[in-house]
This record gives C-alpha cells, sequence and structure tokens, in this order.
C-alpha cells in the first residue's frame, strides 16, 4: 500500500478571449469534444455541480472519473476535486485550480493540480501528461 503525493503546473496561451475558454469549460458538448476521448459523459457546471466520465482503460476495464466544483468565477478561475478510479478501486484524488488571464486578444490559461496516487495504479508523468494532451485539444476546440 503506497502513497505518492504530486502537484504540476501546465500552461497554454489561446488566441481568443477568456469568455470564450470559459465557455469552453461550461458547455457540456463543447467539454465533451476536447475533454473526453470515449464514452459517456455528463457536466452539472455550478458550484457544488458534478461533472463524470465513464471510460475504458486501454486494456478493457471500466474507468470512472468524477469531480465536484467547488469555485467558479466566470471567465477567471474554476477550482474542482476529482477522482479517478480503475475497474471500481480508487486510483487517484485530486485538486486542479484553473485560472483565465486576459492577455491582449488572447488567454493565458494556468493548470495546476495536486495528487494523491494511491497504491501505484496511476502515476504523476501519465497525469501530467494526459492533462495537457486535454489542454492541446482545447486548443484544437478553440480555433474550430
Amino acid at each position: 500500500m503506497t502513497v505518492l503525493h504530486s502537484t504540476f503546473s501546465l500552461e497554454r496561451t489561446y488566441p481568443v478571449p477568456p469568455e470564450r475558454v470559459f465557455a469552453a469549460w461550461a458547455d457540456p458538448a463543447a467539454k465533451e469534444r476536447w475533454f473526453v476521448s470515449a464514452g459517456a459523459h455528463e457536466l452539472d457546471f455550478r458550484v457544488g455541480g458534478r461533472e463524470t466520465v465513464d471510460g475504458r482503460t486501454p486494456e478493457g476495464g471500466a474507468l470512472t472519473f468524477v469531480a465536484t466544483f467547488h469555485d467558479i468565477v466566470p471567465e477567471q478561475r474554476i477550482v474542482f476535486s476529482g477522482t479517478l478510479s480503475g475497474d471500481g478501486t480508487l486510483a487517484t484524488v485530486s485538486t486542479t485550480t484553473v485560472e483565465l488571464f486576459g492577455e491582449g486578444d488572447g488567454t493565458r490559461l494556468v493548470l495546476t493540480e495536486q495528487d494523491t496516487f494511491l497504491d501505484g495504479a496511476e502515476k504523476p508523468e501519465w497525469r501530467e501528461q494526459g492533462t495537457g494532451e486535454w489542454l492541446d485539444r482545447l486548443g484544437d476546440e478553440l480555433k474550430a
């Protein structure tokens, strides 16, 4: 039984104003396009609301992400906590802060995540890489 703690921050700059970036997080259809690679998705984007993604691991096992939104400041900040479980076993507990900063005609997004990884089911480098990939997909969504 092991516990590993990790924190990382990622930054992206998008060529659209903060209201467009925020809307891509708030709109269920838009969020599903860039955040969910496959599986069922539900989004209740409000303080106290939840987001769930039910998908599959590469090996075909059940993979479930459940988040609760704790703080939402339109066009500025989103704070949520989440759990990731594989085949019903809790793998990771995280707290994520997304900050949006208007810069000229664009937006600088800063995502900071604090994670607790349980029993080696997930690794910090996997989480950071996966988060970076969906932030890149968010950039593709914003170009559409």
